[in-house]
């Protein structure tokens, strides 16, 4: 099916994903963006192989990978040195690997690849609701202004998108009682080849990320550092001593050190909320909501942009190969059901061992990660579900 007019919100990752791709398969595609002049920002990601295979279709491999850090896998000791995981890569396929990279970087490529793309960018322009007319769908911004009817409306405007929201008011969200302070650094000298996490029962867990060169490769290699917390216990925190908060982390993860020797006030580290998003269905009359406007979760899993580039990918196939938009859509929700729907009971499941506050989830956590991590079955099902690629436990 070609030749649609199609209307795309939200410049994150899925929006420009899709753009291009659905613009490289013959349709009209014009792209909505609320902020006026949408720039590089964000902390530390990681590009799962899953990910990396929709960048390589889109021919933006090479840029993330010249920018970002190549990880061997994911280290979770707990504050006590023991091992509850220890995952590799390399255990699941020889040359797999995952990508550490700001998400400044992972937006420049996407951005940058519109120019020149076919792809119409309106920038500047706040959607709220749709207007129908038939099967079509006018967009209504906040600043009274509407545009044409589309074939095809994407909404792909993230978690607290209020376009999702007037379309679908049976999608349910709900924020996560825990977020994460978070600060990205410029170090100098060897950096880690993982993501190492550390964790004190449920109520602490403090998280290194090598994230590559970052937006400005001049800056040098960079480091993400990750510390969870309750969003209630947030200003308390701020109101305690930095020196002893820093030299809690130096304990935990002493290769954090040269990132926390360059924070010297609370207002440097950065407050991030999680939200977790659940919808009956993810389409309607021409209209279907993708990445994190569709299925957001708490980060545990580390997936997010990856599932919202692989939404893209197959959106943009569901719709080349039917002859009818509504097959299209159909056939796109059942091929994205059963590894989403995985991915957020695993995460919703996995999110209260790490934070939560409770020490009995944090108890039983350390008694069966370590058995379960080592044991050939589920430490492959582990490895699949880093790696982007599970549908389900079995």
């Amino acid at each position: 099916m070609r030749g649609l007019s199609i209307g795309i919100v939200g410049c994150g990752t899925a929006g420009p994903a899709a753009a291009l791709l659905l613009a490289s398969g013959g349709h009209e595609v014009t792209l909505f963006e609320r902020v006026p002049l949408p720039g590089p920002v964000g902390a530390g990601i990681v590009l799962q192989p899953s990910g990396l295979a929709v960048m390589a279709r889109l021919g933006l491999a090479s840029h993330v990978l010249d920018a970002g850090a190549r990880l061997v896998g994911l280290s979770c000791n707990t504050s006590l040195g023991l091992s509850l995981m220890k995952l590799r890569y390399a255990r699941l396929a020889p040359d797999l690997f995952g990508l550490g990279l700001h998400r400044g970087v992972l937006f420049q490529s996407l951005y940058g690849a519109l120019e020149g793309s076919g792809v119409a960018l309106a920038l500047g322009r706040s959607a709220f609701r749709l207007e129908a007319s038939g099967d079509r769908h006018a967009i209504r911004f906040e600043d009274g202004g509407r545009s044409d009817h589309f074939d095809l409306v994407v909404v792909a405007d993230g978690a607290r998108s209020q376009l999702r929201d007037a379309t679908f008011p049976h999608a349910n969200v709900r924020t996560y009682r825990w977020g994460c302070l978070w600060f990205v650094a410029p170090v100098e000298g060897p950096v880690p080849n993982e993501l190492v996490q550390v964790v004190r029962g449920t109520h602490e867990m403090i998280g290194l990320l090598p994230t590559g060169h970052g937006p400005e490769a001049s800056l040098g290699p960079m480091l993400s550092l990750f510390y969870s917390v309750e969003a209630s216990a947030v200003d308390e925190l701020r109101s305690t001593s930095l020196e002893a908060w820093r030299a809690l982390v130096r304990r935990r993860i002493p290769r954090a050190t040269r990132v926390v020797d360059q924070i010297t006030s609370w207002e440097q580290l950065l407050f991030a909320r999680y939200h977790d998003v659940v919808m009956p269905t993810w389409h309607d009359r021409g209209v279907v909501v993708i990445g994190d406007a569709a299925h957001a979760t708490s980060p545990q899993l580390g997936q997010g942009c990856n599932l919202a580039l692989v939404d893209a990918a197959a959106l943009a196939d569901a719709i080349a190969s039917s002859d009818a938009l509504p097959t299209a859509l159909a056939s796109y929700e059942r091929a994205r059901r059963p590894s989403l729907g995985f991915y957020q009971r695993a995460t919703r499941w996995l999110t209260p061992l790490f934070q939560s506050g409770e020490p009995g989830y944090g108890l039983l956590r350390d008694l069966t990660f370590p058995i379960l991590s080592r044991a050939p079955y589920f430490e492959r099902r582990m490895l699949e579900s880093m790696a982007g690629a599970s549908t389900g436990l079995f």
